[in-house]
């Protein structure tokens, strides 16, 4: 099978520094900080304005990628789950889905609110929200 070549565009700064003071959901997060773009994708920003719901993934660049089973949440009292059902962090390609309110923009500078990433991640990409 062929490989695949992935491209960070960015990374978040925020006060969130460990994985375990992390808020459980993006919906469940008043949390702010910043995506920082890299400058040779600012291009791709054009559109995106205050106001606007943003859909971004996130490598989890921390998780441990040989986990296969999980308490969900941790709560043993579940019993184990294969990771694809559910939403740990821990998992072969570990990609993180959030949708972010966006604050303000200032150039390749993203200012959000709903944050559940630790400081230091890696944007992988941006998206327009999928409407509900």
């Amino acid at each position: 099978m062929q490989q695949a070549e992935v491209r960070f565009i960015g990374v978040v700064h925020c006060d969130i520094l460990r994985p375990e003071d992390a808020p459980a959901f993006y919906d469940a997060s008043e949390r702010a900080g910043v995506l920082e773009i890299f400058p040779e994708y600012r291009d791709g920003l054009a559109g995106i304005a205050v106001g606007q719901t943003i859909t971004v993934l996130f490598w989890l660049h921390l998780a441990d990628r040989s986990t296969l089973k999980v308490y969900p949440r941790g709560d043993r009292t579940k019993g184990l789950h294969g990771v694809f059902a559910t939403r740990s962090p821990m998992r072969p390609n570990p990609i993180a889905v959030s949708e972010l309110k966006v604050l303000t923009v200032d150039g390749c500078r993203l200012e959000v609110s709903g944050l559940d990433i630790i400081n230091g991640t890696p944007v992988l990409d941006l998206k327009k929200r999928m409407k509900h």
